[in-house]
């Protein structure tokens, strides 16, 4: 192929994404900008939540004079996997939601919310501590996928200047 036409390939993917709309999210008017150190996400109530809070605070900074507020709701259950011969469960799955909404505190309004979701899995075959502790990074892991996907949808929202 020659090289005027290696050169046209490549460019026909950031014409069509300059056609689109798209916008750097750290770039000038990006959403990375306008909330990083902006958001004042709601206090934490539980173990679950303050790791998600926390992750949520390390993508977008902490703010000594929010614009935002983020209300979130985390929901957890805890399913059974595989079960031994002895009627033991030996994997759970840990499954998560979390129901977010982001609110202009100058205005009110309600700049975007969702719902993202999301599961891990632990081992229970191991001693007591072995499978706490399994348990224990199963949910950090889990909050922190939640985090990554709430983080993700605000920096794809349109926020109003």
């Amino acid at each position: 192929m020659s090289l005027p036409k290696r050169r046209l390939m490549l460019a026909l993917p950031l014409i069509a994404l300059a056609a689109c709309g798209f916008q750097p999210v750290y770039g000038p008017g990006g959403n990375g900008a306008a909330l990083q150190n902006s958001v004042q996400v709601d206090a934490p109530d539980d173990a679950f939540t303050y790791t998600l809070v926390r992750e949520i605070e390390t993508r977008l900074g902490q703010s000594n004079a929010p614009r935002f507020a983020l209300a979130v709701n985390v929901v957890t259950r805890e399913e059974g996997l595989a079960v031994d011969s002895a009627d033991n469960t030996t994997r759970y799955n840990l499954i998560g939601s979390a129901d977010f909404a982001l609110r202009d505190l100058g205005t009110g309004q309600v700049e975007t919310s969702g719902k993202v979701e999301n599961f891990t899995g632990y081992s229970a075959t191991g001693s007591t501590v072995a499978t706490l502790a399994a348990e224990r990074d199963a949910q950090i892991r889990l909050m922190t996928m939640l985090a990554d996907q709430i983080v993700t949808r605000l920096y794809a929202t349109s926020l109003t200047p």
